[in-house]
């Protein structure tokens, strides 16, 4: 079986319109109910796992679920980081899955395309992370802003979500960052601390995160062309 966690239990801050970003509409439909779509609508995609606020959970039973009829879907609340919040979910799967993609609920134009191929790599190396080559140069500053460092650029990357893995291996990464109270920012950077190889696949610039206001007028186009 392949499992999914979305997460969707952030605050949205950056987005400055006092409502959780997931709940945002784009098109008259909430950002979080593209992105559940998208994998209830994938033959890959066995169990769903969504992770939200505690406080939000009659809103999204009313809002969400039962207005788009997600039936099946398993509901986990979310912790102080995001890290607690992914656990949160993992500890909600089905024990029989085997590969488990983890997703930001403000990503909703992931593609079926990126979910298979993801589910495809991950099943042969174990650890995949969807991304794609950054376009512009990236600086390296120090302290006060003056430039220390040019990387090269093609070896730079924009890291996307799903990130996808073996069970085993994540939830071992998960509780062996919590055994040492180590908080990463990403699943993978779990996964590399525990000596695991992870490959990166390349996803596509229209698998945008929505986090300020400027997204949703690149997501209200990225929709037009979709024709969703």
């Amino acid at each position: 079986m392949n499992g999914v966690v979305i997460v969707a239990a952030g605050t949205g801050s950056r987005m400055k319109m006092g409502i959780n970003k997931q709940f945002i509409k784009l098109d008259d439909k909430e950002i979080i109910a593209y992105t559940i779509e998208q994998f209830k609508n994938d033959e890959n995609i066995d169990d769903i796992v969504v992770v939200i606020k505690e406080e939000e959970k009659e809103f999204f039973d009313r809002e969400i679920v039962q207005k788009y009829k997600f039936d099946k879907i398993k509901i986990a609340f979310g912790g102080k980081e995001r890290q607690d919040s992914v656990y949160n979910g993992l500890k909600l799967l089905d024990e029989r899955c085997r590969v488990v993609l983890i997703h930001d609920g403000a990503r909703p134009f992931v593609s079926n395309e990126i979910i298979e191929r993801s589910i495809k790599e991950a099943k042969e190396y174990k650890a995949v992370v969807v991304g794609v080559p950054v376009k512009d140069t990236i600086k390296v500053v120090d302290n006060e802003n003056n430039i220390s460092q040019t990387p090269d650029r093609n070896t730079l990357w924009a890291v996307q979500t799903p990130q996808t893995f073996d069970y085993n291996i994540l939830l071992k990464s998960y509780e062996d960052a919590f055994k040492e109270k180590f908080y990463g920012t990403d699943d993978a950077m779990l996964v590399e601390r525990i000596g695991y190889k992870v490959k990166m696949i390349e996803g596509s610039y229209n698998n945008i995160k929505i986090t300020t206001q400027e997204d949703l007028n690149i997501g209200t186009q990225i929709l037009k062309m979709q024709n969703r």
